[in-house]
């Protein structure tokens, strides 16, 4: 009679005793996401309203010679144009002219009468060191002039009044680095009201929508103090940069570009596709967690998951107006502010975003405009 409740008794007790040690290794991944159709309309930025504070990550663990890709890079910063919104207080002024005074600068005319002086150079044909003599009369250009503030973006101006970033830079005659100065004025084009702010959720998700070209062309970078310059970027991560601070991106391309990763097929190519869909780059048909690399030295402007369209996504700034785009990512491995060397591991490709199966997105960019990569790669 003991023997059989001993017996009762340990039957449900054995489905509690492991059969082994568990592997998480031989767990059965996850099925892949159901295919998509490819979007190629700018994407819905992912809420940054509750960031991830900073944290101290060691720097060995970032060592561009020996990467771990098991431990993620640490969390970028909210990027500038989230962190920093801008109020739309233009001040709106006539077309008129000015006689120059003795003692006047180009800069000082501008502060009095409220305009931007990159303006009224461009408008007078002043070129620098723009020499200026009393008694000259100079035009200056009426419209709205934006007052820029410390930490404000290209980006987040634009959204403020309604209007294209790349206008903005038509307006101002803005250049490769198109950096931002606080107490600089910007001219914002078209003559209607300012951007009503986003109220709802559905109408937040649908303002905040990245656009390649407009970080690419410095959209993204706050504005800085006159005499400030950007911080060396390290090589090493410890912690997020903060979106106030703007990256020190490469002047001049250093050699050629090379191909993202290693093997892999195209399976789309750059241009318009069969059914009139664009692709402003190329996509690659690899292995989930295939290494993506960067195409040439230089630092990461950019990093993202949860990109609808892209999915996971790192773009970097080459120098000479060049950018590198690398979408559908997995796992990213560097952030914002970080120097990159050519052929560092900087991702693990993926299948996030609408890609239709693990592969990678890739682009180049020569300031806002996409270049078809195959016409610049290296052979493999």
């Amino acid at each position: 009679m003991r023997t059989k409740l001993w017996i009762v008794m340990a039957l449900p007790l054995s489905a509690c005793i492991p059969a082994g040690r568990y592997d998480p290794a031989d767990a059965a991944p996850p099925p892949p996401p159901a295919p998509r159709a490819v979007d190629e309309q700018p994407a819905p930025m992912p809420d940054y309203r509750d960031p991830a504070p900073a944290q101290d990550y060691p720097a060995e663990r970032y060592d561009p010679d020996r990467i771990d890709p098991r431990i993620p890079a640490p969390p970028s910063a909210p990027p500038a144009w989230v962190a920093r919104p801008v109020t739309p207080d233009a001040r709106t002024i006539p077309d008129q002219t000015y006689t120059v005074e003795p003692g006047d600068s180009l800069r000082r005319i501008a502060e009095r009468v409220g305009a931007s002086a990159d303006v009224i150079a461009a408008a007078n044909d002043l070129a620098p060191p723009f020499a200026i003599r009393a008694g000259q009369e100079l035009r200056i250009p009426g419209g709205r002039y934006h007052l820029i503030r410390p930490g404000e973006s290209g980006i987040a101006i634009a959204r403020a009044y309604g209007v294209k970033w790349a206008d903005i830079v038509d307006a101002n005659r803005l250049e490769e680095p198109y950096t931002l100065r606080a107490g600089q004025r910007v001219l914002i084009p078209g003559g209607g009201a300012p951007a009503r702010p986003p109220q709802t959720l559905a109408e937040r998700a649908a303002a905040f929508r990245i656009d390649l070209g407009d970080i690419a062309t410095g959209g993204g970078e706050p504005a800085i103090a006159e005499n400030d310059r950007p911080p060396p970027a390290p090589t090493k991560v410890r912690a997020p940069l903060p979106s106030s601070v703007p990256i020190d991106a490469p002047l001049t391309l250093n050699g050629p570009f090379q191909w993202p990763t290693t093997g892999g097929q195209v399976v789309k190519r750059f241009g318009a596709g069969a059914s009139g869909e664009r692709n402003d780059g190329i996509k690659i048909a690899v292995p989930l967690g295939t290494p993506v690399k960067a195409a040439a030295d230089g630092t990461v402007i950019y990093t993202a998951t949860g990109i609808a369209g892209l999915g996971g996504l790192v773009m970097v700034k080459h120098g000479d107006g060049w950018t590198s785009v690398y979408g559908y990512l997995g796992r990213i491995l560097v952030q914002r502010g970080q120097a990159v060397r050519r052929g560092q591991q900087i991702a693990q490709s993926g299948q996030t975003g609408f890609a239709d199966r693990p592969e990678l997105h890739f682009e180049l960019r020569k300031g806002r405009a996409p270049v078809d990569p195959l016409t610049k790669l290296s052979r493999r």
